[in-house]
């Protein structure tokens, strides 16, 4: 597949799909006799990898590392795995906070329509 293709099928821009490429963040790409890259299914799937792992909020050098582990074979496993696990935690902290701040947006919103009905009855005895 062209990297006109690859970009929509992922909506990421060219450019990022050749900087993830230069950086290491996925493996390098083939390219044809003209010289273009031509992605695999393998290419894709590190590319889902990488866009999904960004998603979740881990940073490009951590990313970079994993792959560079990955490349390395089956003595990392342990590394790669050690990587994970410690990601996963950071992530399962990240979303213990945003569950706490939606249970407190939640709160606010519950309570915001009777505030503003106080408010404005307040407001209005003073019109009078």
């Amino acid at each position: 597949m062209t990297i006109a293709e690859i970009s929509k099928k992922f909506n990421l821009s060219h450019d990022t799909l050749r900087y993830y490429e230069r950086i290491g963040l996925i493996p390098p790409v083939n390219r044809n006799s003209s010289g273009m890259r031509d992605y695999t299914e393998e290419d894709c799937k590190w590319i889902q990898f990488a866009k999904c792992m960004r998603g979740a909020g881990l940073s490009i050098e951590v990313l970079v590392e994993y792959v560079s582990m990955f490349q390395k074979g089956n003595s990392t496993i342990k590394a790669r795995k050690e990587l994970l696990i410690e990601q996963r935690n950071h992530l399962a902290e990240k979303v213990k906070e945003m569950q706490q701040t939606l249970e407190r947006l939640d709160q606010k919103i519950d309570g915001y329509e009777e505030r503003v009905l106080v408010k404005e009855k307040e407001l209005k005895r003073i019109d009078d």
